[in-house]
């Protein structure tokens, strides 16, 4: 059995761990700015973004079918492999329906991606202000989520790192 994740899975967590920390950033700043051409840039590049975070998160599942991760430490309890499985899970899911919520916000307000500025993205809903409206709010609830099961994720790595001293957090890290 495997100690340590692939390098490929070390690369997928960390480069994504980059781009939803930018895209956080990105969109609570760009929020609440006044309409310019400058935030219309910043909304393509928030897009852009969140469009790759979802492809690569179906490209991180679909490699962690063939790529077992390390077995959880032996000392954790079932409810904390419980909760360790669950807040995983829960990642993942926020992955795919943050930029979905994302898209489908888009389409309903009127205003298409257009990845990286070359490919379209058809929209999935019809232009509605109701519904566009609706959606930015489900859009920023489900990133104050994102935060906060972040927040718990960042903190049991430390834990295990500072106070269990095992390698949950080690052997995600890049290889020295």
């Amino acid at each position: 059995m495997t100690t340590r994740y692939t390098r490929t899975a070390k690369a997928l967590h960390w480069l994504m761990t980059v781009l939803i920390f930018g895209l956080l950033a990105l969109g609570f700043y760009m929020h609440d700015l006044p309409l310019s051409p400058d935030k219309l840039k910043l909304y393509s590049w928030h897009k852009w973004a969140g469009v790759t975070v979802f492809l690569l998160v179906w490209f991180r599942l679909f490699w962690r079918l063939g790529h077992v991760p390390p077995a959880l430490p032996g000392h954790m309890s079932q409810p904390m492999r419980f909760a360790a499985h669950a807040g995983h899970a829960l990642l993942y899911g926020l992955m795919i329906v943050i930029p979905l919520s994302g898209w489908l916000m888009s389409s309903a307000k009127g205003f298409q991606t257009v990845w990286f500025g070359v490919l379209p993205i058809p929209d999935l809903l019809d232009k509605n202000k109701e519904t566009g409206d609706l959606l930015a709010q489900v859009h920023q609830a489900l990133n104050l989520l994102l935060v906060a099961v972040l927040a718990g994720h960042i903190g049991a790595a430390l834990k295990h790192h500072f106070i269990d001293k095992d390698d949950i957090l080690t052997r995600m890290l890049p290889e020295r």
